[in-house]
């Protein structure tokens, strides 16, 4: 009877061990497959759950939450260009009840998807020139994407998205595109700077034609008033009744703008004066004349005048 109080501490510690035994917390979004003696029994929901200690056990833990998988698959374009594409996969077990084939038809799910992708991949890009891989890699992540949820569903995988996050051809390659598309951005440039130098010489000569057009029109207006003002200074000085024909006026502008030339010339440099033949001159003396004290031209002067040529 002594040691009934050590044999129910026993018992009672046994009780407590097999009680912690059983007892089984599962995390949220997470799943657990109990086995009984080997065999599938039931799955365990998240929360407290309970297990018979030394009868079943947790054979297996499923994350219903998305994971990836990253996969890097080496193969060469249509135009024999060794790349390797980085492709990543997003994926989940989409329910409890998934989860049993998930883990019970699938020995490694991570390497059945990997092997998928390879497929896939390794069919799309031989079928396409380097530039091309680069320009669909959208389409060629949808290719990845519907073959590999059409091959997974039945194991209880749902595809989430598919990226192909990296195409990377060896360094040869990389440093020849390079130098192409150096050379391609130095072409444009002169193609560009070379227009801009047209534009120049054209928007030039634009403004040259502009300029010579006003400046013709200019010219023409200034004869013009020069003309209708010549015309209004003969009508005003020309006295028929007095012998002072427009002939005269004529001679008598010629040699005002001949003294005003006369003047403007002697400002710049030295003038030389050659004498004039004496009948022009006697001609002109006399017009002057006539003017001034308003007598008539003699009829000698009218005849000379009228032999000048024009």
């Amino acid at each position: 009877m002594q040691n009934l109080p050590f044999e129910y501490a026993i018992i009672a510690l046994a009780v407590l061990v097999i009680l912690a035994m059983s007892v089984r917390l599962i995390p949220h979004r997470h799943v657990a497959l109990v086995e009984r003696f080997g065999k599938y029994t039931r799955t365990l929901e998240p929360g407290l759950n309970f297990i018979i200690p030394f009868v079943e056990k947790i054979s297996h833990k499923q994350s219903l939450r998305v994971q990836q998988l990253n996969v890097s698959i080496e193969t060469k374009t249509s135009d024999n260009v060794f790349v390797i594409a980085r492709v990543s996969v997003q994926y989940f077990v989409e329910s409890a009840e998934a989860a049993y084939n998930a883990f019970y038809q699938l020995d490694d799910p991570e390497e059945q998807i990997t092997s998928y992708v390879y497929d896939v991949v390794r069919a799309q890009i031989p079928r396409q020139t380097l530039d091309n891989v680069f320009d669909n890699k959208d389409e060629i992540s949808n290719v990845v994407m519907d073959q590999l949820q059409q091959a997974m569903e039945e194991f209880g995988f749902r595809i989430r998205n598919t990226l192909v996050t990296d195409i990377d051809p060896n360094e040869d390659v990389k440093r020849s595109m390079n130098r192409i598309n150096a050379a391609q951005r130095e072409r444009r440039a002169a193609e560009h700077e070379a227009e801009a130098e047209r534009i120049k010489i054209v928007k030039k000569a634009e403004a040259d034609r502009e300029s010579k057009i006003l400046a013709g029109e200019g010219i023409a207006g200034q004869r013009k008033a020069i003309a209708e003002g010549l015309r209004e200074s003969i009508d005003m000085v020309v006295d028929e009744k007095n012998g002072i024909g427009a002939e005269h006026v004529v001679y008598l502008l010629t040699f005002t703008n001949y003294v005003d030339a006369l003047e403007s010339i002697g400002k710049e440099g030295t003038v030389i004066m050659v004498p004039q033949p004496t009948g022009q001159l006697d001609q002109m003396d006399e017009i002057r004349n006539a003017i001034i004290s308003g007598s008539t031209v003699s009829n000698a002067a009218k005849k000379k005048v009228k032999e000048q040529p024009e």
